[in-house]
């Protein structure tokens, strides 16, 4: 990084490495590919440095930067059609998780990949990042009423899946 007169890169540094752990569970979540993840992860942050000015004067940088996420995201797809496979371990998450909610993670991914992007977006940030409808809105870049009908939706395939029943779910 370059020397900033104003300090925006120690600024940017602090953000960075508060956010990496999120971002990397985020893109996993779109993704399913721990390496996938970490690139757009990387790829997002540091399209939020060329722009710092802009993102730290915004609302919630966070959704910002996790805009940036789901745009590369559908950028890779656009540019060719990237076959998924499912592989490797969640990233590790701030907290560590128990081996039943590793377990649970580890099902949930290749349900997760099996739905539509926007449907999956909504999920995670929805349900696993915990955002409220109109954030997720925010983010997404739509309107709240959209977001509920992608989850409905969403959840309802969820419910659905095969992979997510082992008997002890309903």
């Amino acid at each position: 990084m370059r020397a900033d007169e104003d300090g925006h890169d120690a600024e940017f540094h602090a953000f960075m490495v508060g956010r990496w752990p999120s971002l990397v569970r985020f893109a996993y979540g779109l993704t399913g590919d721990h390496g996938h993840a970490e690139d757009l992860a990387q790829a997002a942050l540091a399209k939020a440095l060329v722009s710092w000015s802009r993102v730290r004067r915004a609302d919630d940088p966070d959704a910002y930067v996790r805009r940036i996420l789901i745009n590369l995201n559908r950028r890779r797809f656009r540019r060719r059609r990237v076959e998924e496979h499912v592989g490797g371990e969640a990233p590790e998450p701030a907290a560590p998780d128990s081996t039943d909610q590793l377990d649970q993670r580890a099902t949930l991914i290749p349900a997760l990949m099996e739905l539509p992007p926007g449907q999956r977006a909504v999920v995670i940030l929805r349900y696993w990042d915990g955002l409220t409808e109109t954030q997720t809105a925010a983010i997404l870049g739509c309107s709240v009423g959209n977001v509920r009908s992608q989850a409905s939706r969403a959840l309802a395939r969820l419910r659905t899946n095969p992979r997510l029943h082992d008997g002890s779910a309903s």
